[in-house]
């Protein structure tokens, strides 16, 4: 076997490992158009509604963010409004995994209730996009379901 077989062989190896570590990322390729904040630059955060400089370096200090909850109470310390916060929560989320998220999580996500919050938690587990649109579907429209989708992640099998 030359070298640049060899090499090449490498090179190969090394693009399939990748290419299983980005399928295996749970949130940022399923969030859609929303930011993660756990992964998120200073200047991206620094263009969400409400931020202010103090509260981006909080937000970087403090991160990772196990759960959305965790970052819902750094921002209610940083004195923002409960309303504050949603208008965050629609341009930036920390992703919950669908078959684990809890109610508390679930009621974060702009527009999610009560009765929706059990909703998401009656059908699991989740499995897949189409389960998500057939179940939730009822109760909402394709446009709900898909701008729901952004909040979470079904985690691979």
């Amino acid at each position: 076997m030359t070298n640049t077989q060899r090499t090449a062989g490498i090179l190969a190896a090394v693009m399939m490992g990748s290419l299983a570590l980005l399928a295996a990322l749970p949130a940022s390729a399923q969030v859609g158009k929303l930011i993660d904040p756990n992964i998120a630059a200073a200047n991206e955060l620094q263009t969400l509604p409400n931020m202010t400089p103090a509260i981006v370096k909080s937000i970087l200090q403090r991160r990772p963010f196990k759960t959305a909850v965790e970052l819902n109470q750094l921002l209610l310390d940083q004195m923002l409004t409960p309303a504050q916060a949603r208008d965050f929560y629609r341009k930036a989320f920390i992703p919950i995994n669908l078959n684990t998220g809890t109610k508390p999580e679930f009621l974060l996500i702009p527009g999610v209730g009560p009765r929706m919050s059990g909703e998401f938690e009656e059908y699991r587990p989740w499995k897949t996009w189409t389960q998500f649109d057939k179940e939730i579907g009822k109760y909402v429209g394709q446009e709900e379901t898909d701008r729901l989708k952004q909040y979470f992640f079904i985690p691979p099998r």
